[in-house]
């Protein structure tokens, strides 16, 4: 699907949040029904998902953290796909670098990192190592609710 400026505009107007189709059109000069169908098209052809995120850093008690994983066998896809089904796990990232995926994983009082370690990545088979970087501090640090 080609990415217009329309739908780039569209997008932008999403990103902070719900905002209703009228006032969107009514910002871009378009219609409503331009913008519903530009919405929908993009959601049936999985450029655009709507989704409601939080910034655990408002919430007490939760923490994201990033972890970097090196894996003894380059199985990427496979490995990315077990560590996406892991408690906690908002997101995982086949990436270039010192590391093979990137995880970010949003974290609680209930549901810690020793935890994460020891009940999720332990069960794991090829992992030769991993880093932890827990984020303190984030700017427009948006995540999905998974816990």
């Amino acid at each position: 699907m080609k990415i217009d400026p329309t739908n780039i505009a569209i997008i932008k107007h999403l990103r902070d949040g719900k905002k209703s189709f009228k006032k969107i059109a009514e910002e871009l000069a378009i219609t409503e029904n331009t913008v519903r169908a530009r919405v929908n098209k993009m959601q049936e052809e999985s450029v655009l998902e709507i989704a409601g995120l939080v910034d655990p850093q408002t919430m007490s008690g939760h923490k994201v953290a990033i972890i970097g994983v090196r894996l003894r066998k380059m199985h990427l896809i496979e490995k990315g796909e077990e560590f996406s089904k892991l408690k906690g796990v908002v997101s995982v990232s086949v990436v270039t670098g010192r590391f093979d995926l990137i995880l970010v994983v949003l974290l609680n009082e209930d549901f810690d990192l020793l935890e994460f370690y020891s009940d999720g990545v332990n069960k794991i088979k090829d992992v030769q190592s991993v880093e932890t970087f827990v984020v303190y501090k984030g700017y427009g640090l948006k995540v999905p609710y998974v816990l």
